[in-house]
């Protein structure tokens, strides 16, 4: 356990684990580590005491920087400007049942979970000046039930270090005489898997979390000022594998219990021993390959590589170079890409306890079966409004048509054939 995740456990007097969010693309760390608040993943613990908030009382004012709600800063707010003039300040009180996260970019107190833009892993390598963010400072925030089942909530926009969140004139908001809510800048996108977090899961619709937790169907692109229809039989419960996106990276939020299908780290290595057990070849070195670990040290020669379009796995090798991107496979004789096989780490993102033995194309993670299929169907939004779908362990964009592999091992082929 690391020292941060030791804090967060401190924190609590029972030791209650919520929840994880995990950053898609990163696969157990950040490239240039975990630190402190900005990390890969985090874990929500139950807190010691709670620090959830509620929408109280509402005030028209003329001017909110002003407002007694806004400058007090023992009190929450949120501030929906409507004109130079005229504004409508919520206030909010503490609630004893709930427990709040915020999400952000911020690195302000306020954030337990800093979140940057993630690049995808094809373009790691290049050296080009990381493009201005597109994720907001402050942009949502989870309120958690205290009690069992520990219902988890998500809304858009967080509350900086004066407790405040302001919408400014331009923001998306809409008021009437017993409600007003607003959309941010770029959006807070969520999507429930139908079928759940599992190898029957399927892709559900995108939705739009507000400031108040109302979900919208998607505007026409992300900084369109017109907000669209209302999805009133929708809400923002968080459920096991529920996906948030923040424009600019996706978060999975995997439930406690739901964590019990993935595989733990003991039982990680016991299905990949399995598999090196096996003592799979290079069918040209005849060398013994050793399928990678979290923590492997160069495995050199032993190191296995997959040709893409046939699943033929062999060692690194100098047959059958047609140029920088082609390979030959010398067993079929198939053209195309050969990758090193690299292991899928961040098990909170497996379906299943299965064997790893398939991959993603065109990276090479390594997954079990259930787990390629399921994230193969699933879209993440890319742009102002598109999607695509990725490696969720180093968010490279998956082939559109192969988009994973079987691999298929030099003795080992007793594996079950689908």
């Amino acid at each position: 356990m690391s020292a941060d995740s030791s804090t967060q456990v401190a924190e609590s007097t029972e030791n209650i684990k919520y929840g994880e969010l995990i950053v898609l693309g990163y696969n157990g760390h950040l490239i240039s580590g975990d630190k402190g608040r900005r990390r890969s993943k985090y874990v929500l613990w139950k807190r010691a005491k709670a620090s959830g908030v509620k929408p109280s009382q509402k005030h028209l004012v003329t001017n909110p920087q002003a407002s007694i709600a806004v400058q007090d800063q023992s009190k929450h707010s949120v501030s929906y400007t409507l004109s130079r003039n005229k504004a409508i300040i919520v206030e909010y009180l503490k609630d004893d049942d709930t427990d709040m996260f915020q999400i952000g970019r911020s690195m302000e107190g306020p954030i337990d979970f800093v979140v940057m833009d993630t690049v995808p892993g094809h373009l790691r390598t290049q050296k080009d000046a990381t493009p201005q963010s597109t994720i907001s400072r402050f942009a949502c925030r989870i309120i958690v039930e205290r009690s069992p089942p520990y219902t988890a909530r998500i809304y858009a926009a967080g509350f900086d270090s004066g407790r405040n969140i302001f919408l400014g004139e331009k923001a998306v908001k809409w008021c009437s005489d017993d409600n007003v809510d607003g959309l941010t800048t770029n959006g807070v996108f969520f999507m429930q898997p139908q079928g759940g977090f599992s190898p029957a899961g399927k892709p559900g619709p995108w939705r739009e979390v507000s400031v108040g937790g109302s979900l919208f169907s998607l505007r026409d692109s992300r900084p369109s000022p017109l907000k669209s229809h209302q999805m009133t039989e929708e809400d923002n419960v968080l459920r096991d594998g529920t996906l948030i996106d923040l424009c600019g990276a996706t978060i999975v939020w995997r439930s406690a219990l739901g964590l019990i299908a993935s595989p733990s780290e003991n039982e990680f290595q016991q299905l990949v021993g399995r598999l090196n057990a096996g003592r799979p070849q290079c069918p040209v070195g005849l060398n013994t390959l050793v399928l990678p670990t979290r923590g492997s040290l160069n495995l050199r020669d032993r190191q296995p590589y997959v040709y893409i379009p046939c699943g033929h796995v062999h060692g690194n090798h100098g047959w059958g170079l047609a140029d920088t991107n082609t390979r030959k496979c010398p067993l079929c004789l198939a053209d195309g890409q050969f990758t090193k096989l690299q292991m899928g780490c961040e098990l909170s993102l497996y379906v299943d306890s299965e064997q790893p033995t398939y991959c993603f194309s065109p990276c090479g993670h390594m997954v079990s079966e259930s787990t390629a299929k399921f994230w193969s169907r699933i879209a993440i939004p890319h742009g102002s409004h598109g999607f695509e779908t990725i490696c969720p362990f180093c968010a490279t964009p998956l082939s559109d048509s192969n988009p994973h592999v079987k691999l298929i091992f030099q003795d080992n082929t007793d594996l079950p054939v689908t």
